[in-house]
């Protein structure tokens, strides 16, 4: 069966059509979690909800708007954010120290297998340093820019400058 009828299936409260959705992408799903909230155990848990949530809101994916792989992985890293923004998280991991999630695309090849489903990789190429950092910190350890801007130490009209700059050049990588 085709990615579009499986979908439509799916969309259809098809079980069988869900469970061969889940195989397809819960690790890349669980993997992406996890880069962002750096807990296994909660990543497998948030995964298991982001999978409940696109059940429930299946109605709502349009092709049109885009893939189906990158609606499951918004509702994905929106749910991560969601709880790293969380106070019961904030508590429980004052002390961890993030990684760089765009050190761990350019150092691990086994994460880089993993991950370069959604094409990241050939979008950060070429980028500057000061770019990667920003993305880094707005897109997957959910700073604000607000938040962002304090801890570079730049006004936050400099970030939210840099971050369109950053975004454009993503869209020109984009289009290669």
């Amino acid at each position: 069966m085709d990615l579009d009828n499986l979908i439509k299936q799916f969309q259809k409260k098809d079980e069988k059509a869900f469970e061969t959705l889940y195989g397809m992408y819960a690790e890349n799903i669980c993997g992406v979690i996890y880069t962002i909230v750096k807990d296994q155990e909660r990543a497998q848990e948030l995964c298991q909800d982001v999978f409940v949530k696109i059940w429930d809101k299946s109605d709502t994916y349009n092709p049109s708007k885009g893939r189906f792989f990158t609606w499951i992985l918004n509702i994905a890293r929106n749910t991560a954010i969601d709880e790293l923004r969380s106070k019961a998280h904030k508590n429980n991991k004052k002390n961890l120290q993030l990684d760089s999630f765009v050190g761990i695309l350019k150092h691990d090849k086994d994460f880089n297998n993993k991950i370069d489903v959604i094409g990241l990789e050939s979008l950060l190429i070429g980028l500057k340093e000061k770019c990667i950092l920003l993305i880094d910190l707005l897109y997957f350890k959910g700073y604000t820019q607000k938040e962002a801007a304090e801890t570079l130490k730049k006004p936050i009209g400099t970030i939210k400058t840099r971050i369109r700059a950053c975004i454009s050049e993503i869209r020109k990588n984009r289009n290669l």
